[in-house]
């Protein structure tokens, strides 16, 4: 790349990183006309041009909050159209990673005077996710730790400090927390939002099976348990115990109604089948876990024989 482009695209890069695709664009179109076939200068115009839109319409709404989640959303559909790329640019897709994430932090940053505690835990919620996605760890797992304790028991705001954990090197806690934000309510676990290692690896071999959307959630934590990935057990309180079983009863009866049939309803109660065994497990009550086993045997061989194996 000759010098004057690289010097340009260096520039462009800049402003995409501040959150301005407008301006980064202008210095493109002076950069292009000495070097028409750039692989880089066209796939970084095409950031610009996608979102050079999207910036200037999100400065219309009037709400921090909406404008946040605008961005939010649409980075979402970003990632959607642009995977379907051939290749890619990694340090323009970085610097519009970074201005995206930046310009909805300086929104959900404008209301943490919030009062509502359901409404700050979410607010907290999206701090932390824009601050993890900015690399600045620690502050994202201390805003995401200040959610949870607003609001326990949140699949979301779990997932994201167990994605920090991974990324901070800490694999046991984030195991745990993974493991248990698919088993609070997989649905509510945001993928795309994910970046460690960790789970995208376990996320891209689940999806090799052929599973997409909610399904693909829903088998993601067998697949946890059988590879290995979800291997770290806690001890469970009685009234939660008392809860499992009672929807693994309620789950086994809807499966045996065939007007009730869903995809979902195979992995969500192999996991609860897993989340049994480890109890009795940790109470040692082997009869009770070869009933399990003889459930998943006959429910999913396959799955049973990975499990056993």
């Amino acid at each position: 790349m000759e010098n004057h482009t690289a010097i340009g695209l260096k520039e462009a890069l800049s402003f995409l990183e501040a959150g301005n695709p407008i301006q980064a664009k202008k210095v493109l179109d002076n950069s292009l006309i000495y070097e028409l076939d750039s692989k880089e200068l066209i796939f970084t115009g095409k950031c610009c041009i996608y979102w050079q839109e999207i910036i200037l319409n999100t400065t219309k709404i009037s709400s921090p909050f909406d404008r946040g989640e605008r961005l939010l959303s649409e980075w979402k559909n970003f990632l959607v159209v642009f995977r379907q790329n051939e290749w890619i640019y990694e340090p323009a897709l970085n610097a519009l990673c970074r201005g995206v994430f930046s310009l909805a932090l300086q929104n959900f940053n404008s209301l943490l005077a919030e009062k509502d505690e359901s409404l700050k835990a979410e607010i907290l919620r999206k701090i932390g996710l824009c601050y993890k996605k900015l690399g600045e760890y620690d502050n994202a797992a201390r805003l995401l730790t200040e959610a949870n304790k607003l609001q326990g028991g949140q699949a979301a705001v779990i997932a994201d400090l167990a994605d920090c954990y991974a990324l901070c090197g800490n694999d046991k806690a984030s195991k745990a927390l993974f493991k248990e934000a698919f088993f609070i309510d997989y649905e509510k676990v945001d993928l795309d939002f994910l970046d460690s290692e960790l789970i995208t690896r376990l996320i891209r071999k689940t999806e090799e099976k052929g599973y997409k959307g909610d399904v693909l959630k829903a088998w993601i934590p067998v697949y946890g348990v059988l590879w290995g990935v979800f291997n770290v057990k806690r001890a469970m309180k009685p009234r939660e115990i008392s809860k499992l079983r009672q929807d693994v009863y309620a789950l086994e009866m809807e499966i045996r109604d065939p007007s009730r049939a869903n995809p979902y309803q195979t992995p969500r109660l192999l996991n609860l089948y897993f989340w049994l065994i480890d109890y009795y497990q940790s109470v040692k009550e082997d009869k009770l876990i070869d009933e399990i086993l003889l459930k998943i045997k006959i429910l999913d061989t396959y799955v049973y024989n990975l499990y056993v194996k």
